[in-house]
């Protein structure tokens, strides 16, 4: 690891929250409700999945995109087709788009916040679904935002479905912001984590964990990105391409 890397990895595990917060417990509904412990993410692809074995897998499918742009909340529905059983229980997640990815600027507004709310409720209405996802790569700017968006929806999600969030692995690492979501899990993501992505890999191979509570209840990963972790916690994983029963069987083996 160079020096650069060293002081990276030093800013990010010393790094605290400006303000104080009340720590509150935070149930986990995943393990109340016997989620499996793999999770197959599944994005804007035709999948076929009805080979799945329901006690060792679930699948968290993209089920619409949400984009911020100005005052508007614009709906993007799933859009290709999703073949799994029954029994497979399903998280439906909804991925947002703002500033960062369009370049628009966005009002934040408090009727943004309850239309996204309203539409990732609705998302409970499509078959299977037992728990909601929200993607969203908050800056800075955004969390307070994100964080009032997820605090509306845990009070409107009926109180035995969980409520999931990915993380960027850096805020799980040092940046605390994350303290006290509603939340029962901030999955980090282990994969195409850009110019943090050495820093990360060393911290988690020194036998180091995420600091932040919340993101020690599962972890993401890439099965174009291995990496040997040791946690025993859910996983969720990530394919660059159309699932196969061989690419299945490869992680139901670990």
């Amino acid at each position: 690891m160079t020096r650069n890397q060293k002081l990276s990895l030093l800013l990010l595990v010393t790094l605290l929250p400006l303000g104080c917060r009340t720590k509150v417990e935070t149930r986990n509904r995943f393990e109340e409700n016997r989620f499996p412990s793999k999770v197959l993410w599944v994005w804007e692809r035709s999948e076929d999945l009805e080979f799945l074995d329901p006690q060792q897998f679930a699948v968290a499918f993209l089920a619409q995109t949400l984009t911020l742009k100005n005052g508007d909340v614009v709906f993007s529905p799933r859009r290709q087709l999703l073949k799994v059983s029954p029994e497979v229980k399903l998280i439906a997640v909804t991925r947002i788009e703002s500033q960062k990815t369009t370049g628009l600027p966005t009002a934040l507004s408090a009727a943004q916040r309850n239309k996204l709310v309203d539409l990732v409720l609705r998302t409970l209405d499509l078959r299977n679904v037992s728990a909601v996802q929200i993607d969203f790569d908050a800056v800075v700017s955004e969390r307070e935002f994100y964080r009032s968006l997820l605090t509306d929806l845990r009070e409107k999600l009926p109180n035995n479905i969980p409520l999931s969030m990915t993380a960027l692995a850096s805020f799980c690492v040092g940046d605390r912001w994350l303290d006290d979501l509603p939340v029962d899990e901030a999955v980090p993501m282990i994969f195409r984590m850009g110019r943090d992505e050495t820093v990360i890999k060393s911290f988690l191979k020194n036998g180091n964990d995420f600091r932040e509570p919340l993101c020690r209840r599962s972890y993401g990963i890439s099965v174009d990105e291995p990496i040997a972790m040791n946690f025993e916690r859910r996983q969720y994983i990530f394919n660059v391409r159309a699932w196969t029963p061989n690419d299945v069987l490869t992680f139901q083996l670990k």
